[in-house]
């Protein structure tokens, strides 16, 4: 039977921010940007790193997948390591059932490199919104690895 280890990303990441030398190795510059028309849902963001400023647009089969696409799309000329990051699994959870459409909503996305594992997790009131956190932190989780700075 293989033992199998999931790091918890969220709660490394978070212990990285609290110290005062941490800087983080791309940034959003902005928010992201999703039309959604129910067939063919498009994600732009504009992201800073090494210096450089990139915008950039995907498609997906859903928004969550849009969001991943130009995530990966703008980071992977800088960071080629990504090309080997896939999501593997995805889920949420509604918090408060009784607050409807309104309720906050926990992500949790697990991602690998074909090595190892980790998964991630965001709140917010928009679940889209807390997709596209979650997906930036597992992407800046899988760059953080893949230098040797977990």
């Amino acid at each position: 039977m293989v033992k199998l280890h999931i790091e918890d990303a969220t709660k490394a990441l978070n212990a990285l921010r609290s110290l005062q030398d941490y800087t983080p190795p791309f940034e959003i510059v902005g928010n992201y940007r999703l039309i959604d028309d129910g067939d063919s849902p498009e994600a732009t963001i504009i992201l800073r790193a090494n210096g450089n400023e990139m915008h950039e647009a995907s498609t997906g089969v859903g928004p969550v997948d849009a969001l991943a696409k130009v995530l990966k799309k703008s980071l992977t000329p800088l960071f080629p390591e990504l090309e080997q990051v896939r999501l593997i699994d995805f889920s949420s959870r509604i918090f408060d059932p009784h607050s409807g459409t309104e309720a906050r909503v926990e992500v949790q996305i697990t991602f690998s490199n074909g090595k190892e594992i980790w998964r991630v997790q965001a709140f917010s009131e928009n679940i889209n919104k807390a997709s596209f956190l979650a997906l930036v932190d597992g992407f800046e989780y899988a760059i953080l690895i893949s230098r040797g700075e977990k």
